[in-house]
């Protein structure tokens, strides 16, 4: 049965009772009921009833994160991230967006999960960083007045340098433990660069040898999350057709890696395809999880640092990983993790909330970054490249001097050797 036909008996699933209330983001920014899981729910169940979608309706769905801590709230097991995904696509197939916001939309999803093309647009960003031009223009404000999406874009660019580039294959240091292919992904494989070369660093000093297939694409997770269902699914096949000859595939990016263990889901109808999709699903792990699973071998040297951990909302709440990031960082001798607060509260990234809901985003951005400069952290670590991006704009906005790496550079500056000096520059 599909998730279409699957759904008046998922909207019955909600007893309204508002548990999910206070993990809400948008319901914690402006307490609105329709701004709620139950509000929104009570949406969904009108249009299943007849109701056309209108204009109010859609603004309610395009201002949900989707970032799942209702489901991880919820008592009665409401499939929440079922009901947003297959609502989002019905609202793409019959709701007519203005033409502002289809060429918005039509930009960024013809970007950025094509790594050629943001490989391509890194040497004018680069130039355009290190012009001091992006002063100007941002003092100006007048990305704002043309858009406040692409104005959403150019602000949380992070910094670029030059950008490794990793061979097929990263042969495991000793003994050889686990073979295992590792998604490069689309963002994090242009512009966090440094975090696949240490989570291949990692991988091999713990024993493993890395296969990183040259032709990979993108896993298909923002299009997933924006209810592009179509095209998820064609991302999603070439992805299962790259990786079905490794043992397990190791994801350092808490969306892609939420994406690709719902394959199962997402292919369950096509016949040719869903057993191949259950396949993929049963062998993709973060980075974190698989490292719990495997167990430490390589030697951690100390390193002494105060870090704050985030939770990304596709981690923790999609995928239920959170001790094991806290587990690998607390194991590093002399490295002390501290807890951030309100951690089920979203960061505002969400794929890409943060360039379509520029104001609201900003503000949960904002409510992050306070929290995180209230641990005293010297090292903000994040396991997705949306949050590592909106947390360090909302931290840069804040004037806290708190740089932000991910799991994976952590252990891996432990693992070589590295000072925190290193580290703290490195990422910063």
């Amino acid at each position: 049965m599909s998730a279409q036909d699957d759904l008046p008996k998922l909207l019955g699933d909600c007893v309204h009772c508002g548990f999910c209330l206070p993990t809400c983001p948008t319901y914690t920014l402006w307490g609105e009921e329709m701004d709620s899981p139950r509000g929104r729910i009570h949406l969904m169940q009108q249009h299943v009833d007849g109701e056309p979608f209108s204009d109010a309706m859609v603004q309610h769905f395009d201002a949900c994160l989707g970032c799942m801590a209702c489901v991880t709230s919820c008592p009665s097991g409401v499939q929440y991230d079922r009901l947003i995904e297959t609502t989002r696509a019905d609202v793409e197939r019959e709701h007519p967006r203005s033409l502002k916001e289809r060429a918005i939309r039509e930009m960024v999803f013809q970007l950025f999960p094509y790594r050629r093309r943001l490989r391509a647009l890194r040497g004018p960003l680069r130039a355009y960083q290190k012009s001091g031009l992006e002063r100007l223009v941002r003092r100006s404000g007048v990305l704002e007045r043309i858009s406040p999406s692409i104005a959403a874009m150019e602000r949380l660019a992070p910094p670029l340098g030059r950008t490794p580039r990793l061979p097929e294959r990263v042969a495991a240091r000793g003994e050889r433990r686990a073979t295992v292919g590792m998604l490069s992904g689309c963002v994090q494989g242009e512009f966090f660069p440094g975090v696949n070369a240490a989570t291949a660093r990692v991988l091999a000093l713990e024993g493993c040898d890395v296969v990183i297939p040259k032709g990979q694409g993108c896993c298909g997770a923002l299009s997933l999350h924006s209810g592009r269902a179509d095209e998820a699914r064609a991302f999603a096949r070439r992805t299962i057709e790259t990786f079905e000859s490794v043992d397990a595939v190791v994801v350092n990016s808490a969306g892609c890696g939420s994406a690709m263990k719902d394959y199962r889901a997402l292919l369950a109808d096509d016949p040719a395809w869903s057993r191949r999709a259950d396949a993929l699903t049963a062998k993709t792990r973060d980075f974190a999880e698989f490292l719990a699973e495997l167990g430490p071998r390589a030697e951690r040297a100390p390193l002494p640092v105060a870090v704050a951990y985030h939770d990304a909302c596709h981690l923790a709440h999609a995928q239920g990983v959170r001790s094991q990031p806290r587990a690998l960082l607390a194991a590093i001798p002399e490295l002390e993790v501290r807890e951030i607060a309100d951690p089920e509260i979203c960061c505002g990234s969400a794929g890409t909330y943060n360039l379509f809901q520029p104001e609201a985003a900003a503000e949960l951005g904002d409510r992050k970054a306070v929290n995180v400069d209230a641990t005293g952290a010297e090292l903000l670590v994040a396991a997705n490249p949306g949050c590592s991006m909106q947390i360090a704009t909302a931290l840069r906005r804040r004037g806290a001097p708190i740089a932000v790496a991910h799991t994976a550079e952590v252990l891996d500056a432990s693992l070589r050797g590295l000072s925190r000096d290193t580290l703290l520059t490195r990422t910063s």
